[in-house]
């Protein structure tokens, strides 16, 4: 098989000379049998995976020892461009002599490091890195058919970027940990986004559920509010050094939706009301003015200008100002 029918020339030298020569000589490419299975004293297994992405599939052979559940061999068919090859060869080398479940724990990246000729230097171009995420995914699906589970009950979290297994999780842990503000750190601290690029933002080389540009946005939104709120209670408890009538209208504006979310929207929710901001002024009587607007069944009921007034305007005056005063438009 030529090399220019499979890539692109320019980016041949990017692969290691393992992948290379897995993409032309396999050493694990091959089917099992029922025959196969007798002759070994295990049970065959077989299991396909397609990505429709590219239109590329692997079947996937194993014969496991049920006693032990150790897969005795495995052999592999292809459907797919010389990446998918030279990985799903590895991934079949690799799951011989595991049992299935520890099988199940190997995922794109280990095979990606087995094929390298030197540890600190990828195998694969990025934009390939994607074409061994089926080689994980098919040992799911033959661990699957093995246990008579579902293939989804192996995944502990929802996997953003299938290229680094990078899960929703860790990502907005370590966008808060660390303070992230960008998707290029992001992809620096978990190397989610470094490869086919699809999790990065919608328009990719597939579609994803989630991205990390929302991710990011709603994770800092999070921790923003968060942070407003800590402010908010630091006030309470005597410890902040900042009055509320120091800060900017728009830091107002963030602490005040930030006391309104946490004691006051649920609730006003639950009725079926809510409210929104609409401007905050100085009054030159000394009052924080706030100018709010109800919504829903809140615009129509008689306590909007009484109780529920007075009590919007004790919370946000006890948590953050006495000056503040609240105008209904």
């Amino acid at each position: 098989m030529a090399k220019n029918s499979l890539i692109g020339g320019s980016i041949w030298e990017e692969y290691s000379q393992k992948v290379q020569d897995l993409m032309n000589n396999p050493q694990n490419m091959g089917q099992l049998t029922e025959e196969d299975a007798k002759a070994m004293g295990g049970k065959l297994v077989i299991a396909d995976f397609g990505a429709e992405s590219c239109g590329d599939a692997v079947r996937l052979y194993w014969i496991v020892d049920e006693a032990t559940e150790i897969i005795k061999a495995a052999k592999f068919k292809s459907f797919g461009c010389g990446t998918a090859i030279a990985s799903s060869d590895t991934m079949a080398e690799l799951c011989i002599g595991k049992t299935v479940s520890e099988a199940v724990k190997i995922t794109n990246i280990d095979v990606e490091k087995a094929m390298r000729d030197t540890p600190d230097i990828p195998a694969v171009p990025p934009q390939k890195m994607h074409c061994s995420v089926m080689a994980y995914d098919v040992i799911k699906a033959a661990a699957a058919s093995y246990k008579g589970v579902d293939a989804a009950s192996f995944e502990d979290d929802i996997i953003v970027c299938e290229c680094a297994r990078v899960s929703l999780g860790t990502i907005r842990e370590v966008i808060k940990i660390n303070d992230l503000k960008t998707v290029e750190d992001i992809t620096n601290y978990t190397k989610a986004g470094a490869f086919c690029k699809s999790c990065i933002k919608p328009g990719g080389h597939e579609a994803r559920e989630y991205y990390l540009v929302d991710i990011l946005r709603d994770t800092r939104a999070e921790m923003e509010h968060d942070h407003l709120l800590a402010i908010s209670n630091s006030k309470i408890d005597g410890t902040s050094t900042v009055s509320f009538e120091e800060l900017t209208v728009v830091k107002k504006l963030k602490e005040i939706e930030a006391i309104i979310d946490e004691n006051i929207r649920p609730m006003l929710v639950m009725d079926g009301g809510n409210l929104e901001i609409l401007d905050i002024k100085d009054g030159s009587d000394g009052a924080i003015d706030v100018y709010i607007r109800y919504l829903g069944a809140c615009s129509g009921c008689a306590s909007s200008s009484t109780g529920t007034l007075y009590a919007i305007e004790a919370v946000l005056q006890e948590k953050l100002s006495k000056n503040i005063r609240i105008l209904p438009v």
